[in-house]
């Protein structure tokens, strides 16, 4: 990036803002229905933001939300695909946001809006980088393809079915990603790694229907007494999961990583203070960093059953559920953890108590990128320069499942830049990103297409 982009970006840091804001006024809540025609004009907005800024954008319709597809030649043949998602998280509980969260405000460095931070904020960074580069340099280095989303918040494959039907068209040298974090407040940091996930819904039986505890009470099983069973049977208090062959196809960490995850040196105190936990949890004899990234978890995200509203009902409840999901690392495979889980599930079941899969299973594959991939290294690059702090190497708990479509369909490197940090609040109330964090995104990005 050279002085006259970066003149640019901060004679237009004001106008930057004002855009960011009207993308964030709009409410595009992908899994609630009666936001379906603010889903589709928040699409409309952000294709027409890069027609005005010289890209040919297309609004594709799916069976679900839009994709925007906009595309800008550069001097080379050399390609770069930007992706991200327009749609948020709802907003409940709506009444816990200090400002109303589709009214965009700056409170002590931060912008707070829902969206802010995920992923609306950091999309826009690579947009306002790229108007940068076309303005003050004339053109782009090389061609650049923005390949946006409506539904990863709602868990559609719209996306993934459109990138395997065009993959041929879609041919790209590298996918950059900002829907990751930092590490912490001043260090930059390349994602590496995601976990991979698992879901699945159970529901446990004992009778045709909820019985009077007085009078079947002592002959009949209580349907949430056996899923609570189940549950300490599957999940230990040490936080060891307690599923026969679940741990097998872990991949060891490299000599490298454990160097790397004892340099981070993290912080379990400022883990504590941010999340109200009294202390922290899992098993004592991994680092806390290794359980968050480079370990397998299983979590019991609801349980329902039996009487749950105001007052009493002393019934005997005849079902329980829970809905499960299992974070995932490489080599595990999705299908074959689910099936472990399952089995073991069916085999603490007592024999008074029928227990049943509800629905589908929903699963993503982990993935794993090498540090020394070109593209890896230009990113790496580019966030020195932009955040003027030497990145970091990190892997995330989370999952990102197109990441891995994009590696398996497009075999191209997938570069997990994150502007935004883990306290940014995203999926939660009064989700924020820092305002220096957007200007510094947008410088990161701005180098990273100048080198492409």
């Amino acid at each position: 990036m050279n002085e006259k982009t970066a003149k640019y970006i901060e004679q237009n840091k004001d106008r930057f803002m004002q855009e960011l804001f009207e993308f964030l006024k709009i409410p595009s809540v992908s899994a609630n229905a009666k936001y379906k025609d603010d889903v589709l004009r928040c699409a409309n907005w952000l294709a027409g933001h890069l027609e005005k800024m010289g890209f040919k954008s297309q609004v594709i319709k799916t069976k679900g939300h839009p994709i925007v597809l906009s595309e800008a030649k550069g001097k080379s043949n050399k390609r770069l695909t930007i992706y991200g998602h327009y749609d948020v998280q709802p907003v409940d509980p709506v009444t816990q946001w200090k400002s109303p969260p589709f009214e965009p405000e700056i409170r002590d460095g931060f912008i707070y809006a829902r969206g802010a931070t995920d992923d609306k904020g950091q999309l826009f960074a690579h947009v306002k980088a790229i108007e940068s580069l076309i303005k003050s340099e004339g053109g782009l280095g090389c061609n650049i393809s923005f390949l946006v989303e409506g539904e990863e918040e709602c868990g559609g494959n719209s996306l993934e079915e459109f990138i395997i039907k065009e993959k041929n068209r879609l041919a790209t040298d590298a996918i950059i990603i900002s829907d990751t974090s930092m590490y912490d407040e001043k260090t930059p940091a390349i994602t590496y790694g995601l976990r991979g996930i698992a879901a699945f819904e159970i529901k446990v039986r004992t009778a045709a229907s909820d019985l009077h505890s007085g009078v079947f009470g002592g002959a009949v099983g209580n349907a949430a007494a056996v899923l609570a069973y189940i549950i300490s049977q599957t999940i230990g208090m040490d936080g060891r999961i307690n599923v026969p062959g679940l741990y097998d196809d872990i991949r060891p960490l490299k000599d490298w990583e454990k160097k790397n995850l004892a340099r981070l040196s993290f912080d379990e105190k400022k883990l504590a203070a941010e999340t109200g936990i009294k202390k922290v949890f899992g098993e004592s004899a991994y680092p806390i960093l290794q359980r968050m990234w480079m370990r397998p978890t299983l979590e019991f995200n609801g349980i329902f059953g039996g009487y749950m509203e105001m007052g009493m009902k002393t019934i005997i409840p005849s079902t329980a559920g829970a809905k499960i999901s299992i974070r995932l690392v490489p080599d595990q495979n999705p299908h074959k953890v689910v099936d472990c889980v399952i089995r073991h599930i069916k085999s603490v079941c007592p024999d008074f108590a029928d227990v049943e899969i509800v629905g589908n299973i929903s699963a993503a594959e982990p993935v794993i990128f090498d540090v020394e991939e070109p593209a890896i290294k230009t990113g790496r690059d580019a966030l020195r320069e932009g955040f003027g702090a030497e990145p970091v190497f990190i892997r995330s708990g989370g999952s990102i499942p197109i990441v891995n479509t994009f590696w398996k369909e497009l075999g191209k490197p997938v570069v997990l830049m994150g502007f935004g940090l883990d306290s940014d609040g995203a999926h939660s109330i009064n989700e924020k990103f820092n305002v220096n964090n957007f200007f510094n995104g947008i410088r990161t990005s701005a180098h990273l297409i100048s080198n492409c």
